[in-house]
């Protein structure tokens, strides 16, 4: 089953400017895309787009609805989004008031509030977090606590943008556990080729406007001569 399609998806910014032009994939129920490439080429506007939140042409479709006007509150009900900066996603003056704010939005019983609250914060190692200050976290737990924002919601799509940037190497291996564990469709963008063979699933480079190769994660990330190309490997001396 399809979670979610981009068929000759073309991203506006301003004045009608094209970022991106004709965009095609499709990501299946439960797997994983990674869009890779350089600084501005496109990624985190496509994963905008993705939610609306930028305007474009072209047909974005989840499962069997199609991404529009109309439907745009209905799919965002159903999709997490995680920002590259987390603080700029975060209202509340602690760790379960953040996660428990996503849920209550969307009528979940008070009830079972709490249960949905501990599962996502023991997903993301931060059960002992619980009184907190988001702002008082590190950066790689902020980023853990902005995916258990998203996964509290239980969304069948969730999008992150950047999650593994400015981490040392222990955040960022507790980051990528997340991730690995969630129960979602996931399309991550990113700069860190590591991460994406690790995810799995298939790779999208993202250049010159376009997506330039979409296929399985090490077909792309194997392909020397395709990285070099578009700025995401030094070639051999």
């Amino acid at each position: 089953m399809t979670a979610v399609e981009f068929d000759r998806v073309t991203v506006h910014r301003e004045q009608r400017r094209s970022v991106l032009s004709d965009v095609s994939f499709r990501l299946d129920s439960g797997h994983t895309a990674a869009l890779i490439g350089a600084n501005g080429a496109g990624k985190t506007t496509l994963l905008l787009a993705a939610v609306a939140a930028l305007p474009f042409d072209g047909t974005i479709r989840y499962g069997d609805v199609t991404l529009s006007k109309e439907t745009a509150d209905a799919i965002r009900a159903s999709v997490g989004f995680v920002f590259s900066e987390p603080e700029y996603q975060f209202f509340h003056a602690s760790v379960d008031e953040e996660v428990a704010f996503g849920p209550r939005q969307r009528g979940v019983a008070s009830a079972d509030i709490g249960d949905r609250v501990r599962t996502a914060l023991d997903a993301v190692g931060l059960i002992d977090y619980t009184d907190r200050q988001p702002a008082a976290l590190s950066l790689g737990e902020q980023r853990r606590l902005a995916i258990a924002t998203a996964i509290a919601v239980d969304p069948a799509v969730l999008l992150i943008d950047e999650p593994t940037a400015s981490l040392d190497a222990v955040a960022r291996r507790k980051v990528l556990d997340c991730l690995l564990n969630v129960n979602a469709s996931l399309i991550v963008a990113t700069h860190d080729l590591a991460a994406a063979r690790e995810l799995g699933g298939h790779v999208g480079v993202v250049a010159a406007g376009a997506l330039q190769r979409y296929a399985p994660a090490d077909e792309v990330l194997d392909n020397t001569q395709l990285l070099v190309e578009h700025g995401l490997a030094v070639p051999d001396r």
